[in-house]
């Protein structure tokens, strides 16, 4: 683990995407909150927030941090079964929120595809990547 003690706190966020692709009807079962499993959305939403609470104890050289907001949204404005999942992390730490931001979309992608999958089996996660990051000793960077 990195020694951050001499680094200042300063204001840090980060933002991560996913893309789940399925089929129409799939994407259309979870728009209508009715798959076998229940609410898709709030669901995965709250795993993604729980995850990135959790990052350091699932990244092993991940410092724990005392996250501010963890913020996880979905748009599904792409059209052809395609839903994508944000998550915007911040906190007021020694180090940045980017492990967090990817963690908090990655699980939250996982969480659809454990809901959907009595739908579709072949449903696919795609482009986890971060996506802006800022604070800290690098500043901004936006991909």
């Amino acid at each position: 683990m990195v020694d951050v003690s001499a680094k200042p706190e300063t204001a840090r966020e980060a933002v991560a995407r996913a893309i789940i692709k399925m089929k129409p009807a799939t994407l259309s079962a979870v728009r209508r909150g009715d798959a076998p499993k229940g609410d898709v959305l709030g669901t995965a939403r709250t795993a993604g927030i729980l995850a990135a609470k959790r990052t350091s104890e699932l990244i092993p050289l991940c410092h724990p941090l005392r996250l501010t907001k963890v913020d996880v949204t979905f748009d599904d404005r792409r059209g052809n079964g395609t839903l994508g999942v944000e998550a915007r992390v911040r906190t007021v730490d020694k180090t940045g929120v980017e492990m967090e931001a990817l963690t908090a979309v990655t699980v939250a992608a996982l969480t659809v595809y454990d809901m959907v999958k009595a739908l579709e089996k072949g449903v696919t996660i795609a482009k986890v990547e971060l996506v802006e990051k800022s604070g800290g000793k690098s500043g901004h960077w936006r991909r």
